[in-house]
């Protein structure tokens, strides 16, 4: 399939739901249920966290969970299923943070935190994707 023919079948409002959802997910995962555990891994302190621009930060982040939504859908296309999502989270992105992880020397807390979001967001994506 050629690029254009994909961007022709591309469920738009799906794309969006999902990329919104992504972002949804980190509110939640990096706040009430991990926040303090990732903040204790990464040697962050409220402090830190004021120093960043919100704007920047959110908005940037939106914008990549559109492209991860996006390139989900155009990748899976009509037969997604919440499986293709569990799978790309856990079989590319869970694996190649492992390795960036194990290079740069992170803790597995921090590992797991960042990995356990990964695999969830595009789970959430994908069960949209394919329910749309």
């Amino acid at each position: 399939m050629d690029l254009a023919s994909a961007f022709a079948h591309i469920n738009w409002l799906s794309v969006v739901v999902a990329a919104i959802s992504a972002f949804l997910v980190g509110g939640i995962w990096y706040g009430p249920l991990f926040g303090k555990v990732w903040m204790k891994a990464f040697h962050f302190t409220e402090e830190d966290l004021k120093k960043r621009s919100i704007p920047k930060t959110f908005g940037l982040s939106l914008f990549l969970a559109f492209v991860a939504a996006l390139t989900l859908e155009m990748f899976i296309g009509v037969k997604a299923t919440l499986m293709f999502g569990l799978l790309a989270g856990v079989g590319w992105v869970a694996t190649l943070l492992g390795i960036l992880y194990l290079f740069e020397m992170q803790t597995m807390r921090a590992y797991a935190v960042n990995a356990g979001y990964c695999i969830i967001a595009l789970t959430v994506m994908e069960a949209i994707l394919g329910a749309w």
